[in-house]
């Protein structure tokens, strides 16, 4: 630091004291700065070195603990069952979008043959007519519309063959029954680990549903115009009978895992009731949809088969082959409109339906009921949930239509309420 002194004026001689001229010295002093000392770093760069092997060893250590975790959980690995079911339900899942392509498909056949074997019949109609009208035989209208009645009857046979309506509604039925069983299996895996027990159930209802629904259009296909209504089946039959004998009451106790004396004579009277009323009303109405469907299947091709040699003699000075003709393709054209317009093998199919989830509701509770060790069931309390569910009723509806179809059955009267409420 620098600092700045000024002297008072000096004279060079007591006999110049009159001189006016003055002399100003300035000095600027520096303070030296301290010395500044390093210490030795030989002991720091030591430590610092030693923390950082440390250091390095702790992160050997974590990383050697980690990939140790890991090849112990790697060598912990699923159990078979486990690994048998996600496949199971991998191929579950790619069974929903396999039908739902092709019920989508199958609806569009219905769609796209309806429309076109309509126009067809129609134009083969027109043209008969117009022939008949201009009182000569023009040999081109009669060609054309007997190729055209004949093509309608070849089209008509094919699809009233494979009913392409019907095969819609399986593939909708086996979409909404595969996705049924893909939640089943997610359950499983929610709830619990997977058993060899529920990997067999697994695939004895998916081999179960392959043959009930199946996918090919030939050889494999269901019998569209059976002999008799028979209610599907996409489950496997298979009724458990306990070889356990019941234990006496006083050792059950009045509820044991949900179950009770009065529950399962309330499942007995829910299983007649179904029986009585449900299952009998849809197996009527699903006959008189197979003989109707049968009748339409029958009727248009025939129309269209008159239609088409009546028109071949239109022009000819017979008024009534033109009138068979004109006609036969109309009513052609409004029966096919009724069957495949209205979906009558749909219809059919539906019925069919129904009818199999009432007669599964029904191997269910007998199952259930077939064994004897309450504990050895499912759950009495979730099972009555269950079945109230599937008919569309509460708990208290469930149970007083059991109460209703007991005193019913005591007064030897039929009772007049069904059971589903669903549909």
């Amino acid at each position: 630091m620098a600092s700045l002194q000024t002297s008072s004026p000096v004279f060079s001689s007591p006999s110049r004291r009159s001189s006016p001229n003055r002399t100003i010295n300035a000095a600027i002093h520096v303070r030296k700065l301290p010395r500044v000392r390093f210490a030795d770093l030989k002991p720091t760069t030591k430590l610092v070195l030693e923390g950082l092997q440390l250091k390095e060893q702790v992160l050997k250590h974590e990383n050697t603990d980690l990939y140790g975790n890991n090849h112990s959980a790697a060598a912990a690995a699923p159990k078979a069952s486990t690994t048998q079911l996600y496949a199971l339900l991998e191929a579950v899942a790619d069974r929903v979008e396999m039908h739902a392509n092709i019920g989508e498909q199958r609806n569009n056949w219905n769609a796209l043959l309806l429309s076109s074997i309509n126009m067809i019949t129609l134009s083969a109609s027109l043209m008969a007519g117009v022939n008949a009208a201009a009182g000569t035989s023009v040999l081109a209208l009669n060609i054309s519309s007997a190729i055209l009645f004949s093509a309608a009857t070849g089209m008509l046979l094919i699809m009233n063959k494979i009913q392409p309506s019907q095969l819609a509604e399986e593939q909708r039925n086996a979409t909404r029954l595969f996705r049924q069983l893909q939640s089943e299996i997610e359950t499983v895996f929610a709830l619990r680990d997977p058993t060899e027990k529920d990997v067999k159930e697994t695939m004895e209802k998916v081999l179960a549903l392959d043959k009930a629904y199946p996918l090919p259009l030939l050889g494999a296909m269901l019998e569209i115009f059976p002999k008799k209504f028979e209610p599907a089946v996409w489950w496997p039959r298979n009724v458990v009978q306990s070889q356990n004998p019941r234990k006496p009451k006083s050792q059950m106790g009045n509820n044991v895992n949900g179950w009770s004396e009065e529950l399962e004579s309330e499942m007995r009277e829910i299983i007649q009731v179904v029986k009585n009323k449900d299952i009998e009303d849809y197996e009527r109405l699903g006959s008189l949809a197979l003989k109707t469907n049968k009748i339409l299947a029958v009727s248009g091709p025939v129309l269209t088969g008159i239609a088409a040699v009546g028109s071949a003699f239109v022009g000819h000075g017979s008024a009534t082959a033109a009138v068979a003709a004109v006609a036969a393709g109309s009513l052609a054209s409004a029966v096919n409109a009724f069957q495949h317009g209205g979906q009558v093998g749909m219809v059919f199919e539906m019925y069919r339906n129904c009818a199999g989830f009432f007669n599964r509701l029904e191997d269910s509770i007998e199952a259930t009921l077939g064994e004897q060790d309450w504990e050895k069931r499912e759950n009495g309390v979730v099972f009555e949930m269950k079945v109230a569910m599937r008919l569309g009723r509460s708990l208290e509806q469930l149970r007083e239509l059991a109460s209703k179809s007991a005193l019913c059955r005591s007064n030897g009267e039929p009772i007049d309420e069904f059971g589903c409420k669903l549909f």
